[in-house]
């Protein structure tokens, strides 16, 4: 008796580009050329594109205080996750932490949508290695805005995570599997606001909202500011802002988009020296994931937050 018939090729690629979205390690990203990696994967997209497109669902379910306030919080939140622990902790070191804090941020970090620790570290290492220059992913200067803000994010050769830039991280089994279903913890938190929402319609009505209005407002509008506001420190402050210190790369330090980001439009401080927990170098450059960190650090949550060396300062121009 015969086997059963293959299964027809486009079905094939859609099933293994459906299983890509959820298991990152699937991909076999070593086989493709270089002119490949470059180029951006649409199926593999789609899960992006249609973030975005959630945001539209505003039009139907409407505004609430309630939803707003979710909204605002969700993104304070998860945006010092990412720049707290995805970018100061886990991908420079700036600080110790345990293990459990270690995993508790590495999971809000990942609610963000901007892919695991691991992916983000070994990623973030590499641009400061070659930051403006051609290997750089995200430089506005060799690829422009749009691919310096979000198209780089989408090609087939970004999607990898490379363990070898990230041994340090890579020892822990719970980043590892954080990595590499990295879609896992978005489902769960928008699921569990869509949960709220309508636990809140039926035992709270009169906060007006609804499991679908904080689902809309709380994970699609606020992930999606949440992950442009992120990524303006590649694209724009990279070009827009003063040069306090001279560096080889094009960084920049801009005090609107530090606001935003809670202390990243710091950036050419941090491109100078790139060893220290604080990005705001003067008293009154506002650096909210400093502030947090130094309470956390108060409370005995985390340990030895490296300073600003003397020697850093006495370079500054102003």
């Amino acid at each position: 008796m015969s086997s059963a018939a293959p299964l027809p090729r486009r079905r094939l690629v859609l099933l293994r580009t459906v299983r890509r979205w959820f298991d990152s390690a699937s991909a076999d990203e070593a086989a493709i050329t270089a002119q490949q990696s470059e180029r951006i994967d649409w199926m593999r997209a789609l899960p992006f594109a249609a973030l975005h497109i959630g945001c539209l669902g505003v039009i139907w379910v409407g505004v609430s205080w309630t939803a707003v306030a979710v909204a605002l919080a969700l993104y304070a939140i998860r945006m010092f996750a990412i720049t707290g622990f995805y970018h100061r902790y886990f991908s420079h070191r700036t600080f110790q932490a345990s293990r459990p804090v270690q995993f508790v941020f590495a999971v809000i970090g990942a609610s963000s949508v901007q892919r695991g620790p691991l992916w983000w570290a070994a990623h973030h290492r590499h641009h400061h290695r070659h930051a403006d220059q051609p290997l750089d992913p995200h430089s506005p200067h060799t690829g422009g805005f749009w691919r310096s803000h979000m198209g780089w994010f989408l090609t087939r050769g970004a999607f990898a995570t490379d363990l070898q830039r990230i041994p340090d991280l890579a020892r822990f089994p719970e980043l590892r599997w954080l990595d590499r279903f990295d879609t896992v913890v978005p489902l769960l938190l928008g699921i569990s606001l869509y949960a709220l929402g309508a636990a809140l319609e039926r035992w709270a009505p009169g906060l007006q909202t609804s499991g679908m209005q904080l689902l809309v407002w709380g994970f699609f509008v606020s992930t999606v500011v949440l992950f442009h506001a992120t990524v303006t420190i590649n694209s724009l402050a990279h070009r827009f802002g003063r040069r306090r210190f001279d560096t080889r790369d094009d960084s920049r330090n801009n005090f609107w988009l530090a606001l935003i980001t809670f202390g990243e439009g710091w950036h050419n401080n941090h491109h100078f020296f790139p060893g220290t927990v604080r990005q705001g170098f003067r008293w009154w450059e506002i650096d909210l994931t400093w502030y947090g960190l130094r309470a956390m650090a108060m409370l005995g949550l985390v340990k030895e937050l490296k300073p600003i060396p003397a020697w850093v300062l006495a370079k500054a121009r102003n």
